[in-house]
């Protein structure tokens, strides 16, 4: 179904091959060079927009101001908010102030299309509470894994090719990424579908009994014994057999495993002849296992034996574009597992709390997080009430919601309380009153003239003038952004960086950063 989506950005490059994505896509593209004109395209346009894609950096009204009047409006729909700088602060702002998603440039056509697909799935719900799509524990395909980011995009590209063949896979994150999920996706996409899937927890299994749970005894072969246990690698036989934390296994199994790898076989305990097994290998490993190797923990040729397809799966800290999807995925699911009788959604603001956190427990951290605030919901919303534990774990962040804090530079901060869905529950920018009259140039300086030396007769460092110089081009040039990079002879990017690093806001270039 073709689709309407607004593209807001004074960049006409930017703009042009974001018409080209989404046309790709099937949609139709409208564009604005600022939000304020996006606004009056709005208007016209008698509010046939299903999606926004919004830059933050613009003249005459950036991307907040424009989020500022959407809520004004009450306009709802979904706004996707591109940014160049990629600071988890700008971030939160925008999610704070109701953006639906947010995509770092430079923008994939594969990102591009899941935010848009994910936001119009959004804007076309009926209110009804939907069946969750996966149950927990069930049998998992590549199209269960919630994604955004093109670090996890890349992953899955990975995986899918991994389950074309028969090759050992290793994969390696730190626990609660997921590792299990994308071996369970591979076995699915494999020709070995329909075969045993068995796991392994090589490192919560005590060391005297490894050699047995994976490779099986016959009876008799220990004192009291009155049975045969077959082992993972039999059960597993003509499926799956996946490792997780390999890098745990002792070094005498280690031996054995090799066996198994190199041809086939494995040696069952108490048992006169090898016993052949037809096993898909796929190990985990939250450790550095060539480090492992150097410490003499881990054997060389096993290592080089299992790590043929190596995947690394990046902590959830380090794709932060993965939070919003993901947590929408989890509310949904365990909305429907609870069988409430209402839809449940998640406020800006506890969205852009939960983005702010660096999850050290990853997926599974977070799916917790999101299962303990579904059950103990009272009302139609999630907001950052649902997750005190995750708010008193950000240094000097509690949003200004109903708690009544927000996050300041220099810490918490009490304030008044508000409404979660406020532009009051917002990074603190220490925005002033741009009426306010500016102090007039030194005397002997003209408004376009930069010193050269200091006050107390010194070349100046280059930084400064650099600062100077940029506040002044934005001045000059009104802060059309592509036009004072081009003048200054530099990137987009660079100039974005520049503003962040000199803390230069670019509607207000002579103010000095609070």
């Amino acid at each position: 179904m073709t689709s309407h989506i607004l593209v807001i950005d004074d960049d006409p490059v930017q703009r042009r091959l974001l018409t080209s994505m989404i046309e790709r896509l099937g949609h139709v593209a409208h564009l604005a060079d600022n939000g304020r004109s996006g606004l009056e395209l709005m208007e016209r346009k008698g509010g046939i927009m299903d999606v926004i894609l919004l830059d933050l950096l613009m003249p005459e009204m950036n991307g907040h101001g424009f989020l500022e009047a959407l809520a004004e409006r009450g306009i709802d729909t979904p706004v996707i908010v591109q940014t160049g700088q990629g600071r988890i602060e700008t971030v939160v702002q925008a999610m704070q102030a109701g953006a639906f998603d947010f995509l770092v440039k430079p923008v994939s056509p594969e990102r591009l299309s899941i935010a848009i697909g994910n936001a119009l799935k959004m804007a076309s719900r009926d209110g009804k509470v939907k069946t969750a799509r996966r149950p927990r524990g069930g049998s998992v395909g590549f199209d269960d894994i919630v994604s955004a980011s093109p670090a996890m995009i890349r992953v899955i590209d990975l995986a899918r090719r991994a389950a074309q063949s028969n090759i050992p896979v290793v994969l390696e994150g730190e626990s609660g990424v997921g590792k299990e999920m994308v071996a369970r996706a591979i076995q699915s996409a494999s020709d070995r579908a329909n075969r045993p899937f068995v796991t392994v927890n090589c490192g919560a299994i005590p060391h005297n009994l490894v050699e047995s749970i994976l490779f099986g005894h016959e009876k008799g072969a220990f004192t009291g014994a009155t049975e045969r246990h077959s082992g993972k690698f039999v059960d597993a036989d003509g499926g799956t057999l996946f490792l997780d934390e390999i890098g745990d296994l002792p070094l005498d199994v280690q031996v054995k495993l090799l066996r198994a790898v190199q041809q086939g076989e494995i040696e069952t305990i108490g048992a006169r002849q090898p016993h052949k097994v037809n096993v898909r290998l796929i190990s985990a490993t939250n450790k550095d296992l060539i480090n492992e190797v150097r410490e003499g923990r881990f054997r060389e040729d096993l290592y080089y034996r299992l790590n043929v397809f190596p995947i690394t799966i990046p902590a959830l800290r380090r794709r932060k574009e993965d939070i919003p999807v993901l947590v929408r995925a989890f509310v949904e699911r365990f909305a429907a597992e609870q069988r409430l009788n209402r839809p449940l959604t998640v406020t800006s603001g506890a969205m852009a709390l939960l983005t702010a956190y660096d999850w050290p427990g990853n997926i599974r951290q977070l799916e917790n997080a999101i299962f303990r605030a579904v059950v103990l919901a009272e009302g139609n919303e999630l907001t950052v009430k649902d997750f005190p534990q995750v708010a008193t774990q950000i240094p000097g962040y509690v949003v200004a919601d109903r708690s009544g804090f927000s996050w300041g530079e220099a810490g918490p901060e009490r304030r008044p309380a508000v409404a979660d869905n406020s532009m009051a529950a917002r990074v603190e920018t220490g925005s002033q009153d741009k009426s306010a009259p500016r102090e007039p140039a030194p005397e002997g300086r003209s408004d376009n003239a930069i010193a050269s030396l200091s006050e107390g007769g010194d070349v100046r460092k280059l930084a400064e003038v650099e600062e100077e110089l940029i506040r002044f081009a934005l001045k000059f040039y009104r802060g059309q952004m592509s036009q004072v990079a081009r003048k200054l002879g530099i990137g987009r990017s660079t100039l974005y960086r520049k503003l962040k690093d000199y803390g230069i806001d670019p509607d207000d270039p002579l103010r000095e950063a609070a």
